[in-house]
């Protein structure tokens, strides 16, 4: 019995190797060096004066840069030099304690934990969301109006309530990040669920195939594309609950309270703060890999292939 052929084009999984990475890569890189170029040259051009120390036949030289135009976006307050903030990873966080890069590192292991167990809980809920309303067009319609509306919510006026009904510790961050989690999954799981040709269903059914044999057979497999979209999404929305969760949690072990405490002092120290963020977005670039990666490992052996599609109908 064929169990699933997808009736229309998609992309082809990505493959490893250089020409592919390249490919794939060098645009983001491109891209990024774009960025810390532009950084630097809206510094230059309508920055602070900028003062560099030299060292000359072992003599210091200052030189002094006044950049020609005078942007008020740009003072080293709102826009700290680069090599200032890649220098504040390399010294202490506070005073006789260690290099703020490994403070960082293990803050964002502790909430990479605690949003791994939300990616968990949320795309388990969101999957057997999708099932039972895929099988209930009245519960469809009564409650996908509902999952939408949950999402308009302020996670900042749901986190705190969270936090104090449950006390569970770092759970409950878990359970906040579960709930930026199972939207994304369950749209997806609701539209791949049902990404089949109506024949496919047919042919089954006149097998004598059981509920449980079409979910298994037909629409789990029809609906693995979608279902990783959604995964991608709640992976970076996974870190973001567990972020926002842990700020009224009282939790000190992971990245919210830093981000908190330099928000607080970011007058004085302004490329902590910034460096704080660049963790926080490479730990969201990482949650995104990892989905991805998972994504060509489950799906290596699934292509959609469209002409044998057709010779199949």
């Amino acid at each position: 019995m064929t169990t699933y052929a997808a009736p229309s084009k998609a992309a082809t999984l990505p493959r490893f190797g250089p020409r592919q990475f390249i490919q794939h890569w060098m645009p983001l890189i491109v891209f990024m060096v774009m960025i810390m170029v532009g950084w630097e040259a809206t510094k230059l051009i309508g920055g602070q004066v900028l003062k560099i120390d030299t060292v000359i036949l072992g003599q210091t030289v200052q030189t002094t840069w006044k950049p020609p135009l005078k942007f008020q976006f740009a003072n080293d307050l709102n826009m700290p030099h680069l090599w200032d903030i890649i220098g504040a990873l390399g010294r202490p966080a506070q005073r006789n304690g260690p290099p703020l890069v490994q403070v960082l590192v293990e803050r964002a292991l502790f909430t990479f934990r605690v949003a791994l167990v939300g990616f968990a809980l949320g795309c388990s809920l969101g999957l057997l969301i999708a099932v039972v309303l895929t099988y209930s067009r009245l519960l469809n319609r009564a409650f996908v109006p509902f999952i939408v509306a949950s999402q308009t919510i302020p996670i900042l006026v749901i986190a705190p309530m969270v936090v104090i009904w449950l006390r569970a510790g770092w759970f409950s961050i878990a359970i906040i990040s579960a709930y930026l989690s199972f939207f994304p999954v369950t749209i997806s799981a609701l539209r791949g669920l049902k990404g089949f040709r109506p024949e496919m269903l047919e042919l089954m059914r006149s097998y004598g195939a059981s509920s449980t044999e079409i979910m298994f057979k037909l629409r789990l497999p029809a609906s693995l594309p979608y279902l990783f979209v959604g995964f991608k999404i709640a992976a970076t929305a996974s870190i973001i609950g567990a972020i926002v969760g842990e700020l009224p949690s009282g939790i000190t072990e992971g990245l919210g309270s830093l981000v908190l405490t330099f928000a607080q002092y970011y007058s004085t120290g302004p490329a902590k703060l910034w460096a704080c963020i660049f963790i926080v977005a490479a730990l969201g670039i990482i949650t995104f890999l990892l989905a991805q990666l998972a994504e060509v490992l489950a799906l290596r052996n699934y292509q959609r292939r469209p002409e044998k599609s057709k010779e199949r109908a």
